[in-house]
């Protein structure tokens, strides 16, 4: 088996600045800056007796380090931040390409396992969720993307089977790890189908199993959405005219509803018109 190549500090900051958002490696960097050169160009304290030799040589070696620091750091984070802009236009293309087999000739299940993730994750993106890539090491990495809506949490696996069904023993374990990292819900797509057992224990526990059908229905139901938003928009005599959004969870149109317990208690809010088989909420704005 080939030894994996050993990286080093400055390649993983770049590889770790690449899944964060574009924004927050520009932050970090930033950050990095303010923090590192006040130290790097602070005078150092003449020592004033052997007992302060050692404070003198360690306030030494953390200027230095700060000097090259400086600059290293956040020239690393830029460069991520570079190449997440480039891949969220490369998922972009990815799902634009899918939606569009006919023309492309990319459909779901002719895609890699990794390209299959990052198409599930923009698939997420566009319903609202901010989405961090987990980087499962292979097909069955486990969970595959890690999805947050406010405060709520939600786990993504992905399983690209084109012929076999996700069995039982799949959903199983995905429910140990929901629990174990207290995840409001989470999702199981793949882009073959799932045995009625499967479909059975997901039942009343916050798990939505995405097939391949309802995954295509979904990449192209973002083009269709807007078409019949700009369609509407056309249409409307005034702009009081409230067009329902569509559910993160589960993409039906959502209806107005208001909270009755809890710290929202009477809010109005958009929730899904499913529940409580589906949870999807959405602010009113």
């Amino acid at each position: 088996m080939a030894r994996r190549r050993r990286t080093s500090l400055i390649e993983d900051l770049i590889k770790i600045a690449s899944h964060l958002p574009w924004w927050v490696s520009l932050l970090i960097a930033l950050g990095c800056w303010l923090i590192l050169h006040p130290i790097a160009t602070s005078q150092p304290e003449v020592p004033k007796g052997l007992h302060q030799m050692g404070q003198a040589v360690a306030g030494q070696l953390g200027r230095t380090l700060a000097l090259f620091g400086q600059y290293l750091l956040p020239a690393a984070f830029v460069i991520g931040a570079i190449g997440s802009l480039l891949s969220r236009a490369k998922r972009k293309k990815l799902a634009s390409d899918v939606a569009n087999a006919t023309k492309s000739g990319k459909t779901v299940e002719g895609i890699s396992w990794r390209e299959f993730e990052q198409l599930v994750g923009e698939v997420y993106r566009q319903k609202g969720f901010t989405v961090t890539e987990a980087g499962g090491s292979g097909p069955d990495g486990g969970v595959d993307l890690v999805l947050h809506m406010g405060t709520d949490k939600y786990l993504v696996q992905c399983k690209q089977w084109r012929a076999i069904k996700v069995g039982v023993t799949v959903i199983r374990e995905f429910f140990g790890v929901m629990v174990a990292q207290g995840a409001a819900g989470g999702f199981v797509v793949t882009s073959g189908a799932y045995t009625q057992e499967a479909k059975d224990f997901a039942q009343g526990r916050n798990i939505q199993l995405v097939d391949g059908i309802l995954l295509k229905r979904w990449i192209s139901s973002r083009k269709d959405s807007m078409q019949s938003l700009v369609a509407k928009a056309s249409e409307a005599t005034s702009f009081d005219q409230e067009i329902a959004p569509i559910c993160p969870m589960c993409s039906a149109a959502m209806t107005r509803k208001t909270a009755k317990r809890g710290v929202s208690i009477g809010t109005e809010f958009w929730g899904c018109p499913r529940f409580p088989a589906c949870r999807g909420t959405r602010k009113i704005i």
